[in-house]
């Protein structure tokens, strides 16, 4: 099992489900992205493509021996899960897609508005709705990796917290960062927040923090900087970008920018994976560490069913 993880995190997130699953006889490898913690952290935009990132997943694991591999992603690292089983079939088993559903097309911001609730996000407030802050990120890169890197430890605190079903069906704070100016508005800095150890224990949290300090936010915003190269590669992907692996989507019922079930995100994904498996699980964005254990467990109980 190879676990990816997303923004903004590193391979220690998956502590609960590698002793897990390492416990019942998987091998597990958590990388830290590219960009993250002890990974290389290219200064050029450019890097931070996703033809880029697959690279690195595939010199992985080829070093690791090629086996095919049951690939785990959440956040940014599941449309790198997708896209390594797109272009490179038979290093994939299988594939376990965790809060961002599959785009065949890329997770970019042309893939993505145009299945946008416009129901709860009309055009005209809400051009970019839930998605503003990923806009934000391009038309404001500076600022929000200054904002972000004014103090890492309240940033990372107020980012990793958990859902909240009251927001289910209600307007994100995504959606408001070029109304109000930014993530942290005039002040351009998280307010000063506690961690919560439940979700990052607090030594994993500690060294969540030191990560940051070695490169700050630039190299991870920087992922959200390649979205027309993103797309090209996901064009010429064998087969449209049609997954024919067995593939899992845990959808996070509280995650009020990626949940399926009030849009369109769905949809996508939906059409091209040809063995999609879906569970809902009461959760907020961060589902991977609010749902340690039942994660767990909904994973083994797929793996099961599909004789993996």
């Amino acid at each position: 099992m190879i676990f990816l993880h997303g923004w903004p995190q590193i391979g220690l997130m998956w502590r609960a489900q590698i002793e897990a699953f390492a416990s019942a006889g998987w091998r597990c490898i958590a990388p830290d992205m590219r960009g993250y913690g002890g990974s290389s952290a290219p200064t050029a935009s450019e890097a931070y493509t996703l033809n880029e990132i697959v690279d690195d997943m595939v010199e992985l694991h080829d070093h690791l021996g090629a086996q095919p591999a049951v690939w785990i992603g959440h956040d940014w690292g599941s449309p790198v899960a997708g896209a390594l089983a797109a272009h490179h079939r038979s290093r994939s088993r299988a594939v376990v897609l965790i809060s961002v559903p599959y785009f065949p097309e890329s997770f970019a911001l042309p893939t993505l508005i145009p299945l946008i609730d416009r129901r709860l996000y009309p055009a005209e407030q809400y051009p970019d709705g839930q998605w503003d802050y990923y806009r934000f990120y391009l038309t404001h890169f500076d600022q929000t990796v200054n904002d972000m890197d004014a103090d890492i430890p309240a940033t990372l605190a107020s980012l990793f917290r958990r859902g909240n079903p009251a927001s289910a069906g209600k307007v994100s704070s995504s959606a408001l960062l070029t109304q109000n100016g930014g993530r942290y508005g005039s002040t351009h800095r998280a307010p000063a927040t506690a961690p919560d150890p439940t979700l990052w224990p607090a030594e994993d949290f500690d060294a969540l923090v030191e990560a940051f300090r070695t490169a700050g936010f630039r190299p991870a915003n920087a992922w959200y900087l390649n979205g027309s190269a993103n797309i090209a590669y996901a064009r010429a992907a064998p087969d449209s970008g049609q997954l024919r692996q067995p593939v899992l989507f845990l959808n996070s019922d509280w995650d009020a920018i990626c949940d399926i079930n009030r849009s369109r995100l769905g949809e996508p994904m939906r059409i091209s994976c040809k063995d999609l498996s879906v569970t809902n699980m009461p959760a907020g964005h961060w589902l991977p560490l609010e749902s340690k254990t039942e994660l767990v467990q909904e994973i083994r109980l797929w793996l099961k069913t599909k004789k993996l």
